[in-house]
Parts: C-alpha cells; structure tokens; sequence
C-alpha cells in the first residue's frame, strides 16, 4: 500500500472527532503556549529596548568614568563628536530634614543634570511643571526634586526644605517619571535630582569622594556609532571611560531579562515534558483502542509500515492542530495582558507578534510530541494481526525495533540541541535537560517499585481482613493500572515546584542566617583623610559600638590582564564588569590569610605589586606573576600578582578583591570606606551623630540594602514560581486524562465489588486510597529531585550553604496527595452511580 492509501484511511478515521486526543492537544498547546508567550514577552521587552535606546540612555553615546570629571581634552573631543554633550555626575548621599526639633534623614541617589537635561526624553513633575522652574528654587535656595518614596520616608512636600551636605535645597515637585531611571541599575536609595552646579558649597563632591560622571551624546543621525566607539577608544586611550550607546540603552536590563527568559523557557520545557507524558499515554490508550481496526487492516493485506504511517499521519495532524493552538495561546495572552505586564514593568515594552518566539516554541511542540509518541506508535510494527484478534481488548506491548530506540534517542538530542541554541546558556541548558531526564528516570523506577511493594503489601498476612486497602493496593501494583502515567505526570510538575522552593528558601535564609551574627550596622562611605582618625576615636569610646573597622577606599577598572584586553581573557566574569574596589595596606589586613606568594615589606617603594583574592582569581585563570593593568583616575597602572589571598564576602564585612602596596597609588586622591558594628537599638543614634558631625560622610544601612535585595529576589522567585505552576497545571491536566481514561475500568470494578456485596463507602474508600497512594509516591520522588536540583543551584551557582527545608517538601508532598485525591473522587462518581446490572450486561 502506497503513502496515498494509508493517508486515506488516516483522513477517514479522523472524522470519528477527537474525543482520546483532547488531553494530547492540551498538553500540547499549554506547553507550546508556555513557551511562546515567555518568548514573546522577552522579544516585547527587547523591542521596546531597542526602540527607548537613547531616551533610556539619555543620549545617542553616554561616556562614563569614574571618581573624577572629564578633563580639558576629554570635553574637546565629546563637543567635536557631538551636536550637543550633557553632563551629569551620581553619588549617594543624606538627605537630612530638621523640623520641630528633630532630625528625619534618608539615604538617596544624587543625580547633578545641567541645563540641557534631558537630551531625549521628558521629566515628569507633580505639580507639573518645567525642569527649569523646578531647579530655581524659591528665596534664594536652590530647588531639587525627590522620589515620591522618600518624600513619605522623610515626611516631606513640596515646599519643605531639605539638605544635602552643607547645601540646603527647597523641594519643589514630586518625581513621578525619570526617562533614563533604567540604566541607573541596583541603587540603594530613592532618587533625588538637582542642578549640578549647586553641589558646588555642598562639600559632597571632594577629591576622592565615590561619584560618577556621566556624558551624554547628541549625535548626527548619520553617525555611525562602531567608528566612533573606534574613534573614542583612540582618542581617549588611558583615560579609563565606558561606553554605551543607544543600540542598547539598558545592558544590565537586557542581559537580566534574557537571561531569565532563558531560564524560564527551561521551566517552559519541564512542562512540555510533563505534557508529553499525557501526550503519550494518549496515544498509547488510542492504540489500544484501535486493535481491532489494526488487525483488520493486517488482515486485508497492509503491511506493518502501512499501519504505522495510518496513525504518525493522524498524530501527525493532531500535533499540527495542538501546536497552533498553542502558538495562538503564547500570541494572544501576551497581547491581552499587555496593559497589566507593562504597568508593572519599569521598562518600555512594544507588544506584538514575533516569529522567533513562536518558531522556538513550535519546533519545541514538534520534538516533544515526536519523542513521546513514536515508542507506543513504533510499537505496532511488531504485533501480528492473529495476537491482535485473539486480544482485540488488550494493550499494546512490546519494545520496539531497535532503529526507533536510535530515532527516539536522536529527537532528544536534537531538543536539547535546540534549547542550548535558543537560550545561549549552554551550561544551564544541559544540567536543567539532565535533570528532568534523570527524574523522569527516578519517576519511572519510582511508579514500578510502588507497583512492586503494592502488590507484595496486598498478600501481607497482617492485611488480611483490611479488604478496602487490600484492594487498593492490588489495584496500584496490577497492571495496566494508572500508576505510571499519575507518578510520571504529577511527579515532574511537583519536582519543578519543589526545586523552586528548595532554592528560594535557601537564597533567604542565606542572608537572614548570616547576616544578625556577623553583619555590621553601617557602611560609611566617602571619609576624608583628615576625618578618619576623629571619626574613629568617637565611635570607639561609644559603649554601644564594639567594633569598627576602616580601609582606603578607590575604584579601578582592570583593563588588560598580561598585556592582553581584560574581557578577552577573562570573559564576562564579574570581577572585570565595570569598575572595581581597591585598597592598599603596607601590612596584611588583620582577617586576611594569604594563601600563595608572599605580601610586600611595609617599606616596599618598588614595581607596584598586587594581591588579589584567591577564590576569583582561580575563576579568572590567574597565577603568581601575572599582571594587571588598572586604570584608577584615568592614569593606567601595571602590577604584578605577588599574592593571593582569602576574602570572605559572605560576611558583609570590607573585603576588596584587589589590594595594593601603598606606594603603588601615592598621591591619588581617594577616601575611606568603613564599617559599624553596633547594637541595633543604638543604630539610630549613631546615625543622627554621624550626620550632624561629618555632613558629608554617607552611611548605608546594611539591614536596609538587604531589603532591597530581598526584594528583587522576591520578584525573580515569583516569576520563576508561575512558570513552575504552569508546569504543575500541565500535570493536573494528565492527571484528568489518566482518571477519564481509567473511568471505564473503575465503573466495572464498582459493579462487580457491588454484586459481591460491597457498599458504596467501602467502594470510594478503596478509590481514594489508590489516589493517595499515587499521589505520596509522586511527591516523595519530587521532594527527593527537588533537593537535589536545589541542593545544586545552591552549592554551584549561588555558591553558598544547602540545607533541607522540609515545609515546603511536606506541603508538595501533601499537594500531590491531594491532587490525586480530588481528581480521583471527581471520577469516582459515576462508577458508584452506575447500576451493575447494566454494566455486566454491556460486558457480554
């Protein structure tokens, strides 16, 4: 028979509907769907990056550097490149507000604009008003505008009068929208803006004091921004800048959506893989369904590869049907809750259709549905029309020919393949596929050693007279049961949310549990070099203060490793993102334990030399000998590692990766950074006393950074837990479709149990007691994947301690009981309702 014929036949046995294929084709579309709409709101953020580039960045090019204005020659260069330049200059400080005899103070991020602020874009202002009038202030004091949060933290409105160092200023309006607020990244305080040229008598802007200035570009439209990156690196070789442009205005932003996406598309995955379990098991009853029609078919004369190309066509079409609903799932709910996705955004979105996105998450559809239906499919090559006659009602067994085990094995591998491509985390993408085929695995065991023990239970003597639970037991470990389809769909979706919560709860409990015994009360940043010794002296000699510990504090840029540019050889490590810390000490800090090499002579005026933290420098490939040049106020220094030692970040104590000898940074204009350590009920106290004394010294309070951080977790916790709930309604919906199809067999059961005497009560409580059993299975092999996958996530990728967190086991555990309990009652009904006389009879 030809391919012509068998597609016939498939078109004609298609018309009967698709009555066993409705769980199929809702695995399929919710997975497919899943995947699509996480795609399709990842490229709507991409796009709106894109197309808000420069509003975001403030400028077509913006110049960085750090600690220090651009000189004479900088400026000449930007004005000549430019049809306009803005620049702006950021650091923290204390906004202080006096009134009735007390002092409110809050920490805030100062942002110094000029007139021509914002190049692109608009400030929004409550009362509306321009940026202009806003800065004029009011009787001679200079005006500023204020996040509306700390406008309540500090209990103030417009009008009040507030300071900052030395400089009053006068709050003029609410700032309710900042145009470039996305390329600020993580910021410990709300936003304050003012004229720069007011900082002037503020005392905040002294040699060394930790600021930022920025440049923003204007450019030409025909400008073409990669010659003049070249063209800047040129001109300004050594001076230490960084530079972005308007090709995208938010790295950070892009590359933490992206990167979240990814990981969300693999929790997108997890549920595909949950929905192939239903995609199979549909099958495989659909089959079963149809073996008179197949024995039929091999009578007449088809040949083996005829009737397996009859049912790959009528999947086939049906995978097709399933994979385009869930390709207008993932378009169409982007779309209607655009408006609710974009309000709680701090970014700009451009919702639309994509077709990356939906290519991604149908080739996904297609390579699931293909790898979970061609072993029970491949399985009707093998069985002879006379088997099939003399067990027209039984199921298809058997393996398959060994070329489908080679096929199926090359699907896997081609959707792993085509995860690491798509999501461009290769690591990620192989130990999260591992995982979910090694608890597919440990499922599988799992749902064949509760059938074991169920079956070896049910003929204990100890049972004997316990008829209801001996028959539930029977019916878990008796075969063609529903235990493998209940503990492999329920069991991977609880492993997604049981890893999930392993991980969150290990994340906060990491910085709840470290940080009371060994934290300090305050950072104190930007001390002068004439206030140290002062400062020190009184912190000390109050009684609630027992400790307090201090370094020179500069920032650097490590721009070549061994004479070779630093991200060429060390990647995207964090160490090389951006500017970094650096301190020099004649002597080894008194924590510091070196571990290779030796620390300079306290009188040591030679090469200059570097110790560098030994955990970071392994991460980076760095030995004894190597160099380092680092560009600390635009001046360049080359250093060679001559030690390395122990730093310990986890105690949120001061801790630099690179240290210095002194002479190496003689003369360079810098602060000092410090640490409190102090009762919490005296926290208060030393603030106002720090505040009132040193206008100019920032101090940050670490429970309050804290917060913030626990807050952003919160948010990456909650968008990684709807992902795994999604996974977990795929489960539920197998779960269904593997009660739907056990329906049939419970009524039977029902009817028999019945005409041997049994009672309605007796009936249910042996239903409900299998579902339990299922579901306890399910969710002791989930808590145990979920452990493990937190126990990995934890050690290898937050790098910090594991520990088991047994509520959130106890409630999957107790979530899969339920489940199974709900689903297997809700079907349990009408089998108890069904009269045994009319069910026996149909049986004839």
């Amino acid at each position: 028979m030809s391919l012509s014929v068998a597609a016939r036949i498939a078109r004609r046995e298609l018309r009967g509907g698709i009555k066993g294929f409705r769980v199929f084709l809702a695995c399929l579309a919710l997975g497919v769907g899943a995947i699509a709409a996480i795609g399709t709101v990842r490229d709507s953020i991409e796009a709106g990056l894109e197309r808000e580039g420069a509003a975001m960045l403030g400028g077509d090019v913006s110049l960085e550097f750090t600690y220090r204005f651009a000189n004479p020659a900088e400026r000449d260069w930007m004005q000549s490149a430019a049809e306009d330049v803005s620049e702006i200059v950021d650091f923290r400080s204390m906004a202080v507000v006096e009134r009735n005899g007390t002092t409110e103070r809050g920490l805030t991020q100062v942002k110094g604009v000029d007139d021509l602020y914002p190049i692109y874009g608009a400030v929004e202002l409550s009362p509306e008003m321009p940026l202009e009038q806003a800065f004029a202030g009011k009787n001679g004091i200079p005006g500023a505008v204020m996040d509306p949060v700390l406008m309540d933290r500090l209990t103030v409105r417009p009008g009040d009068v507030f300071r900052l160092g030395l400089q009053d200023y006068i709050l003029m309006a609410e700032l309710t929208r900042e145009p470039d607020s996305t390329t600020a990244g993580f910021t410990l305080g709300p936003r304050t803006l003012v004229l720069a040229e007011s900082l002037s008598q503020s005392g905040l802007l002294q040699p060394g004091t930790l600021f930022e200035s920025e440049y923003r570009l204007r450019l030409d439209p025909e400008t073409n921004l990669t010659t003049l990156n070249t063209e800047a690196a040129r001109a300004l070789e050594g001076s230490g800048f960084r530079w972005h442009d308007r090709r995208n205005g938010a790295p950070g932003i892009s590359r933490f959506v992206e990167r979240l996406s990814a990981f969300l598309v693999l929790v997108g995955l997890s549920g595909l893989a949950v929905g192939g379990v239903g995609v199979s098991a549909a099958v495989r009853a659909y089959l079963d369904q149809k073996t008179a029609v197949i024995a039929t078919l091999k009578t007449l004369g088809a040949e083996s590869r005829t009737v397996f190309q009859v049912y790959f066509i009528q999947i086939g079409v049906l995978t097709l049907l399933g994979v385009l609903i869930g390709l207008a799932i993932g378009v169409i709910a982007p779309l209607v809750f655009a408006p609710i996705i974009s309000a709680r955004l701090p970014i700009p979105t451009a919702f639309g259709v994509y077709p990356m996105p939906l290519v991604e998450a149908a080739l996904y559809g297609f390579l699931t549905a293909a790898l979970f239906t061609l072993w029970p499919l491949a399985r009707v090559e093998k069985l002879r029309a006379a088997a099939l006659f003399r067990e027209a009602s039984g199921r298809l067994t058997g393996w398959p020919r060994p070329l489908w085990l080679f096929v199926t094995t090359g699907f896997f591998a081609l959707l792993v393949g085509s995860a690491v491509a798509f999501s461009g985390q290769f690591k990620l993408t192989l130990w999260a596929s591992g995982g979910i085929l090694a608890a597919f695995v440990a499922l599988v065991i799992m749902a064949a050693l509760t059938r074991q023990i169920a079956r070896r239970l049910a003929r204990m003597r100890a049972l004997r007279g316990r008829t209801t639970l001996r028959m539930a037991l029977g019916a878990v470990g008796g075969p063609g049961g529903e235990t493998t389809s209940v503990v492999l769909s329920l069991g991977l979706g609880l492993s997604v949310l049981a890893a999930v919560g392993q991980i969150d709860w290990n994340l906060r409990s990491a910085i709840a549990r470290d940080l009371p015994d060994v934290a300090p009360s305050y950072f104190v940043v930007d001390i002068q070099n004439d206030q140290l010794a002062e400062l020190r002296h009184g912190l000390l000699e109050n009684p609630a203060v027992s400790n307090f510990e201090s370094a020179p504090m500069l920032r650097g840029v490590i721009t070549e490793i061994n004479g070779l540019p630093a991200r060429e050889v060390g990647g995207d490590h964090w160490v090389l993102n951006g500017d970094r810390g650096l301190t020099y000490s004649a002597e080894p800090p008194e924590k510091a334990t070196v571990t290779a090499g030796e620390w300079w002579p306290a009188d040591y005026n030679g090469t200059p030399q570097i110790s560098f933290a030994a955990e970071e420098a392994d991460e980076l490939g760095l030995r004894l000998g190597d160099t380092l040049t680092i560009n600390v106020l635009g001046r360049d220094i080359t250093a060679d590692i001559t030690s390395l030692r122990e730093v310990d970040f986890s105690t949120a104590g001061i801790g630099f990766v690179l240290s210095m000898n002194p002479a190496a940074l003689q003369g360079a204009p810098h602060t000092h950074i410090a640490t409190i350590y102090a009762d919490q009920a005296s926290e208060g106290v030393i603030l106002r006393d720090l505040a009132n004394t040193y206008p100019n010294v920032t101090a940050i309070r670490v429970r309050d950074a804290v917060q913030r951080v626990s807050d952003v977790l919160e948010g990456i916790a909650a968008a990684v837990t709807y992902g795994a709930l999604a996974t977990l309604i795929t489960g539920g919906i197998v779960l269904i479709g593997a009660a739907t199809a056990g329906e049939r067999a419970r009524t039977y059961e029902a009817a028999i149990l019945k005409t041997l005497g049994a009672s309605r009560r007796s009936i249910l409580a042996n239903f409900a007691l299998r579902s339990a059993l299922l579901g306890f299975a399910a969710g002791g092999v989930a808590v145990g994947a979920g452990a493990l996958a937190g126990w990995g996530v934890t050690r290898f990728v937050m790098e910090t301690d594991y520990s088991f967190e047994p509520v959130s086991a106890l409630a999957v555990i107790l979530g899969g009981i339920l489940a199974t309990l709900v689903a297997g009652l809700i079907f349990s009904w009408r089998p108890l309702a069904a009269r045994p006389a009319q069910v026996l009879r149909a049986q004839e």
